[in-house]
């Protein structure tokens, strides 16, 4: 009778313990503001992941397109997030952000594994990623506010 009684509690706890970590997912990291980003504002919504450098001239006059697009994706239920290529952080990922003029979310983080994204060696490059976290496109080169929203919304609708 002992016995099966702790078969029985080990078995709750096991699906207690199973139920806790299932709504437990890792969080981004931080910001440029050194912020926390939970992960239940970015996960299961489309993303947009941009990246960027200072010395790359594309990305420059690609971010105030991005800044453009970030307001007309929150009413798709997306976000434009923002991934420095030289994998700056803190004070330098603030500066280099400030300095680039970003006001969407940039993470300290890359979530390239999270996401599978393949490595780039060429900037600008953009990531589109569905509300399943699953990679859909991946576009090299200078991208604007207009080209990006027809993209996510074809997407969306199964294009």
């Amino acid at each position: 009778m002992g016995t099966r009684l702790q078969v029985v509690i080990r078995t709750v706890m096991g699906i207690c313990v199973g139920l806790m970590l299932a709504g437990c997912t890792e969080d981004f990291g931080l910001d440029q503001h050194g912020r926390k980003v939970p992960a239940e504002r970015l996960e299961g919504q489309w993303l947009v992941i941009n990246y960027w450098a200072e010395w790359c001239a594309p990305c420059r006059s690609e971010i105030p397109e991005l800044n453009a697009l970030a307001p007309q994706l929150e009413a798709l239920s997306a976000s434009v997030v923002g991934v420095n290529f030289d994998g700056l952080q803190g004070a330098d990922l603030a500066t280099a952000s400030q300095a680039m003029g970003i006001e969407f979310t940039v993470l300290e983080q890359d979530p390239a594994v999270r996401f599978g994204l393949p490595p780039s060696a060429v900037l600008p490059v953009t990531y589109i990623v569905d509300d399943k976290g699953r990679m859909r496109e991946r576009l090299l080169g200078e991208q604007t506010a207009a080209s990006l929203l027809v993209r996510v919304q074809t997407l969306r609708t199964g294009g």
